[in-house]
């Protein structure tokens, strides 16, 4: 992490505007140094009966027993895809996982409010299970999954994890779950827009979403990430998910606050100059 790319950064402020997501990944698009050419990608391949039921496959060859890094995008729960037309993302996901000698897995899952809760978690299932039919087939280990999302995609993921009823397998068939920039906690503080879009409008029944306490009972090792430049919601998300664990267990998380790093940058930066999330994710995988 350099001053310069910090400074960059924070010009975009802290808040989701059109302005910091837009900038961001253009910034962060002309900063990618390009695929791996050794990197194969096999895309659009059905894991379950909905349209975007689609993920992408990233390897190198020769594999044997890899393991498997799957990323699912952010986007609010309404909108959002594995792959953009204006830049490598998330493509960019899948290039770091092979060229670490993994099996990148890079799905888009149904949207908010066609598909409201708990379509995220079902959508995971359904990866989750393609994987360990399939992933052999590419040279990975179904015994090996490790679990990424971003924003609405790290809901996701610790929906997934949260609630067993979801499971494909126990401890959900996966070895680890990285959740980068999530909000987990359903019952706390007033829900905006997107979450009654996928949540439903009667807050009564949040509850039954709430990720948190799966969170805290999980033998899933999780791995957190919270960004400088995220905007408040998700500090405090970070703040109250340190302070419950904490109180549930006597420990501190895994929790790594990402110096520099706004909402999208994390993800953004993989294959990038900037290399301090490459190297947190590929020790953790």
């Amino acid at each position: 992490m350099t001053d310069s790319f910090r400074d960059r950064i924070d010009t975009f402020g802290r808040e989701l505007t059109p302005d910091l997501l837009g900038g961001t990944s253009m910034m962060m698009a002309g900063m990618f140094e390009g695929m791996d050419p050794q990197t194969v990608e096999e895309v659009d391949i059905a894991y379950g009966p909905d349209p975007r039921h689609r993920l992408d496959v990233y390897h190198q060859q020769n594999l044997k027993d890899a393991p498997v890094f799957v990323f699912v995008h952010g986007g609010g729960f309404i909108m959002g895809d594995k792959r953009s037309e204006q830049g490598p993302f998330y493509r960019n996901v899948g290039d770091f996982a092979a060229r670490h000698g993994w099996i990148g897995v890079v799905p888009t899952y149904r949207l908010a409010p066609a598909h409201p809760w708990p379509a995220g978690p079902e959508d995971i299932n359904r990866v989750v299970e393609w994987i360990r039919d399939r992933v052999a087939e590419y040279g990975g280990d179904p015994g090996r999954i490790v679990l990424s999302g971003q924003s609405a995609g790290a809901v996701h993921v610790a929906s997934y994890i949260a609630h067993s009823e979801f499971h494909v397998a126990p401890r959900g068939g996966v070895r680890g779950a990285l959740l980068m920039s999530g909000l987990y906690d359903t019952v706390v503080g007033p829900p905006n827009d997107n979450h009654r879009a996928y949540y439903g409008a009667d807050e009564a029944k949040y509850a039954e979403a709430n990720c948190l306490p799966g969170l805290l009972a999980t033998q899933v090792p999780l791995c957190f990430t919270v960004s400088e430049f995220d905007p408040e919601a998700f500090q405090r998300e970070a703040a109250r998910t340190v302070g419950a664990w904490g109180q549930a267990k006597g420990a501190y998380p895994e929790m790594h606050y990402l110096l520099g790093h706004n909402h999208l940058t994390p993800s953004q930066s993989l294959g990038t100059p900037v290399k301090d999330v490459e190297a947190l994710v590929a020790d953790f995988v």
